[in-house]
């Protein structure tokens, strides 16, 4: 059993961090009382359906300051177990706090009628302490964005980056409707159709023949050139904002000609240049497919 505790002053990205170990397989139960860590990790030990059991926790201020001072205690019960047990503590300075707060406009947890935000966030230093001081991974979230914040907690915790972004470029007709998950879409309607040319209509862009007639075509190969000079610049920079899927939608009036031949030939040349590059041709039906 691996057990992760998440703690930190509010605002400091503790949400963030149990996302990032939410998508990586981890149980995650937010604001924990402290009281109940022993009892946690008892019965997931137990668990039959748990061979290799990932559990994280957050334990904050939201809990009762009493409980909170008992914490060493219930960390070393928890240890006693030959558990494999991480304390990650998030924080970020004073200035930075109040910023977000502020910003969100969300209740601090130890705010009330006679304590202002700003006492609040430097009290909470004192709560958190007997945390604070057994912490194994320690991270100052002050100058980090969302995804710096996922990212440093992946290469200090999960000792792994951010999993590569999977692209799919994918072909279909317009009189069937746009893909619902399609991120860019482009129209290749404009181009010459060889759906006119009685000896071209069966076949699709994946035949050579129908490769042969739109490589000739000088509006074809603009248009290629455009969409992969486009593609080929932003993708990386899509791809580096942490998005796990991209779709790329490349249409024509019926998805079987134009936009199976630029999909294809598209999804052949990204794949030099990127990882996991997918292509699928959604309305195209071929005989055997």
């Amino acid at each position: 059993m691996r057990l992760i505790i998440v703690s930190g002053r509010s605002g400091s990205g503790k949400s963030t961090a149990l996302d990032v170990l939410e998508d990586n397989d981890f149980y995650c139960i937010d604001n924990l009382p402290a009281l109940l860590l022993p009892q946690l990790a008892e019965r997931t030990l137990l668990s039959a359906e748990l061979l290799h059991p990932l559990v994280a926790v957050s334990i904050d201020a939201r809990n009762m300051p009493n409980q909170l001072a008992q914490f060493p205690a219930l960390l070393q019960t928890v240890r006693e177990r030959n558990i494999d047990c991480q304390i990650l503590y998030l924080d970020a300075d004073d200035k930075t706090l109040l910023k977000r707060f502020s910003e969100t406009r969300r209740r601090h947890p130890l705010t009330n009628d006679t304590r202002s935000l700003a006492e609040a966030i430097e009290d909470e230093n004192t709560v958190l302490e007997p945390i604070a001081s057994l912490a194994d991974v320690s991270i100052d979230t002050s100058e980090l964005n969302l995804y710096q914040l996922r990212d440093t907690i992946k290469l200090q915790l999960l000792e792994r980056p951010e999993p590569t972004t999977a692209f799919l470029v994918e072909s279909f007709g317009f009189k069937r409707g746009i893909p619902i998950d399609a991120d860019l879409v482009f129209d290749v309607r404009c181009l010459p159709n060889p759906y006119w040319k009685p000896d071209l209509r069966p076949l699709s862009g994946l035949d050579q023949a129908i490769k042969d007639y739109l490589s000739g075509q000088h509006d074809a190969e603009e248009m290629y050139q455009d969409i992969y000079t486009y593609l080929s610049k932003w993708l990386p920079r899509i791809a580096a904002s942490n998005r796990a899927y991209v779709t790329i939608a490349i249409g024509c009036t019926g998805g079987r000609h134009r936009s199976v031949y630029l999909a294809q030939r598209l999804s052949e040349a990204l794949s030099a240049e990127l990882n996991n590059v997918q292509v699928r041709h959604r309305d195209l039906k071929l005989e055997g497919q």
